[in-house]
């Protein structure tokens, strides 16, 4: 049977991962820089997992601060081929508790300062990103959160803000009435950066608040944030867990070929560095 090597980014709460085999760190060199933290390497039934705390262990890292190329970077070095993301959300949707489980199907960007490409400096792609998640991968998320007895949504809009400030009571509901389900501060460069490097990439996004368009739940404060999130963080371990151990070692949907048509410079015109800097992610098509 293939390998299968799975990358788990942990989100604010969830710093490891309970039952890793055969643990070491793993420090990795990219072209973007340092990532947030060391790799954590280890075996998980028959799977091979790369965990990665976001903001660093600590946390150290605002989400404007979290080096999203070098993190995704590091993971296609490392040989992932899914990304399983965690990330604490507020809901905007009275019928997403906080407590709930969301596993989006789409987004809406309202960053300003991060890069959110691997490419530039010389050679130009262009990926589709009409789908943001791996269906298969999200599917299977769902399917693990509901057998971990996890209140489950599936689908649904994924508004990424710069932060680290929580919104405006008005952006709140401006966010509601643009069909937004939930709201966070990390995703998005995530998820065009795995679809960039064609690796399958779906998240849990672990409802912690109501927001501030919800006058009658109370201000978004970050103690009761984190209160909600410690029992989350154990749900999302289990759904982990689950999806790992009961996973295809194969995966058939286009994920793995999302770059194939999307390099549109002329090959003799890529500079050699760029090339060399890039060859985990472009090289079976240069």
């Amino acid at each position: 049977m293939a390998r299968q090597i799975y990358g788990v980014i942990g989100g604010t709460g969830l710093y490891q991962i309970e039952g890793l085999k055969n643990i070491r760190e793993v420090k990795v060199k990219t072209p973007f820089g340092e990532p947030s933290d060391k790799f954590i390497q280890g075996k998980l039934g028959g799977s091979e997992v790369i965990f990665l705390p976001r903001h660093g262990r600590g946390p150290r890292w605002l989400p404007t601060e979290v080096n999203f190329r070098a993190n995704i970077f590091g993971m296609k070095k490392l040989g992932v081929e899914r990304i399983i993301s965690v990330s604490a959300v507020g809901s905007l949707r009275k019928e997403i508790a906080p407590g709930h489980v969301v596993v989006p199907d789409q987004f809406i960007d309202r960053t300003t300062q991060r890069p959110s490409t691997f490419f530039g400096r010389g050679i130009v792609a262009h990926v589709s990103l009409a789908d943001p998640f791996c269906p298969e991968l999200s599917g299977q998320l769902a399917d693990a959160a509901q057998a971990a007895n996890a209140a489950v949504h599936r689908g649904g809009v994924y508004l990424c803000m710069e932060g680290p400030q929580f919104s405006t009571r008005a952006e709140s509901r401006l966010y509601r009435a643009w069909g937004a389900d939930v709201i966070g501060m990390t995703n998005l460069q995530e998820a065009k950066l795995a679809r960039e490097a064609e690796i399958c990439f779906g998240t849990l996004a672990l409802a912690t608040d109501y927001d501030s368009w919800n006058e009658e739940a109370g201000n978004v404060e970050i103690e009761h944030v984190l209160r909600i999130l410690s029992s989350n963080v154990e749900l999302a371990k289990k759904t982990i867990h689950n999806v790992i151990k009961t996973a295809s070692a194969t995966r058939s949907c286009s994920c793995a070929s999302a770059l194939k048509d999307a390099i549109v410079t002329e090959r003799k015109r890529i500079p050699k560095k760029v090339r060399a800097d890039l060859r985990p992610i472009v090289g079976k098509y240069l």
